[in-house]
């Protein structure tokens, strides 16, 4: 065997790889049932035959039936077939898969005796107007919450009924602060007084309220977090109130009042520098706790400074120039959305000391960003909170730029190497016994991989790039069949 040295370390990985592979041949699909350290991965290929789904169906294995179930490739028959299933966990799965289901397969999933695949489905876009509407009066409540939050666009005869349901859940539900889609609901003006009432629809009613005085005074002696928050929002308290919120115990109702336009200079810089002070560093310091007796003063201001480094304000970006040189990061950034900036204010903010500012910038000036400035940006990308995107997604860097980063100190600029298709073999080489196990990830799914670091990648110490180059379409079927073979399948 050629390979031999190469086997792999994570078998388990490879295999989950493999089931992934679009290149693994047809006859090998099977040997991959076997698998049963995974969660059925083979089932979710969109290429499967209809005696291959019958088979996995018959086989009986939960986590194989389960993953077939998510396949959104998977043809009307079989999911009639599994909307059958006797497992509940099956029929949520396939739940979740159904955005394209036809209109009798909806009616069947909304019919179903447990109440958790209807939830599932009344979450769904898909699902016809007048079936989703019917769920208004499902017997479970947790179904009518989910259908309150997940359509907030119902007629309004369906909001009327959520919004006066006999259930707490299902009202804080139709009049909430939060909803799963947009744009949120306005609720009928004849049911807002009977909403500002009810302790679990206040906070959702506080912004659909015409205020007076007295009233804004007295919901800001609300013991609710929720409903100072909404109040710290609305245009049209008194400045008296505003500056009582400005106090308020909890940061995330003062941060309301910082982004308020007409707060005081003083007043801004004020909660600014408190919530930056408490914030910045506290979760690194109570993460060993925070899930057992963290304080809730203490994880709020947490929030709130999370919060604060992604605040971006409207009314800022409607007249930018004023705050183009602001202190606060947020007020930069929300500056830098205008698309109707000066050059040298676009210039400056393209060099902006923070992150944000820069990248929001370049998003809202793609037509001068040239791919020098593309790379500086990314280079210097630190997002406010993880996420996999980065500046190069949205701006690709040239062939020549991509191979120079292949030898870049920074593994994070290396990563970017691959991206080039035509990549040199002694770059891809290099590459492939990188230091850093993010490169030999990105190098293992690359068309342009040489074989034998290929299948040195298959036993890489890091699962991750195991599983992404046994999911390289270029490794040869031979070599498919002989880690099959490994694995006992």
């Amino acid at each position: 065997m050629p390979y031999a040295a190469n086997n792999p370390i994570h078998l388990d990985a490879v295999a989950d790889g493999l089931a992934k592979n679009p290149a693994l041949p047809p006859e090998s699909v099977h040997r991959l049932f076997a698998h049963r350290r995974g969660f059925g991965e083979i089932a979710k290929r969109p290429d499967l035959t209809d005696d291959t789904i019958g088979a996995i169906i018959a086989a009986g294995d939960y986590w194989l039936t389960h993953s077939l179930a998510l396949n959104r490739a998977l043809p009307h028959a079989h999911r009639m077939t599994l909307a059958r299933h006797p497992d509940p966990g099956i029929r949520v799965a396939l739940a979740v898969a159904a955005a394209d289901a036809p209109r009798e397969m909806f009616e069947r999933l909304l019919a179903d005796p447990d109440p958790r695949v209807r939830e599932q489905v009344v979450e769904n876009d898909h699902v016809p107007e007048d079936l989703r509407a019917r769920s208004a009066a499902d017997p479970d409540p947790g179904v009518r919450a989910a259908l309150a939050q997940w359509w907030p666009g119902a007629p309004e005869a369906v909001r009327r009924i959520l919004l006066t349901d006999p259930d707490d859940s299902v009202r804080a539900g139709a009049c909430s602060t939060y909803y799963r889609r947009l744009p949120r609901p306005v609720p009928p003006a004849d049911l807002v007084p009977a909403l500002l009432a009810d302790p679990v629809t206040r906070a959702g009613a506080v912004r659909h309220t015409a205020l007076d005085a007295e009233a804004a005074s007295r919901l800001a002696d609300d013991p609710d977090e929720d409903v100072r928050r909404e109040l710290a929002a609305h245009p049209g308290i008194p400045s008296s109130v505003r500056d009582v919120l400005a106090e308020d115990p909890s940061a995330l109702v003062r941060l309301r009042v910082f982004a308020r336009p007409d707060t005081p200079p003083s007043t801004r810089a004020a909660i600014h520098a408190r919530i930056v002070t408490h914030g910045s560093d506290w979760l690194a310091d109570h993460l060993d706790y925070l899930d057992d007796d963290a304080p809730e003063r203490e994880l709020t201001h947490h929030l709130a400074w999370a919060e604060l480094r992604s605040l971006r304000l409207p009314w800022v970006t409607a007249d930018p120039l004023p705050h183009v040189d602001s202190p606060y990061a947020c007020f930069r950034a929300s500056a830098a959305m205008s698309d109707c900036l000066p050059e040298q204010v676009v210039a400056r903010l393209l060099h902006d000391e923070e992150s944000d500012v820069r990248t929001t910038m370049a998003l809202h000036a793609r037509d001068r960003i040239d791919p020098a400035t593309a790379e500086r940006i990314d280079r210097s990308h630190r997002p406010a909170k993880r996420t996999a995107w980065r500046p190069a997604d949205e701006f690709p860097l040239p062939a020549a730029v991509l191979r120079l980063l292949a030898t870049d100190p920074e593994p994070r600029m290396r990563q970017l190497a691959t991206r080039e298709p035509d990549l040199p073999s002694e770059l891809l080489r290099a590459l492939a016994a990188d230091s850093d196990p993010g490169v030999r990830r990105t190098v293992a799914a690359h068309p342009g991989v040489p074989l034998r670091e290929l299948t040195r990648l298959l036993a890489d110490p890091s699962e991750q790039v195991a599983t992404a180059a046994a999911g390289n379409p270029v490794l040869p079927p031979a070599e498919m069949h002989r880690l099959l073979a490994l694995a006992g399948l």
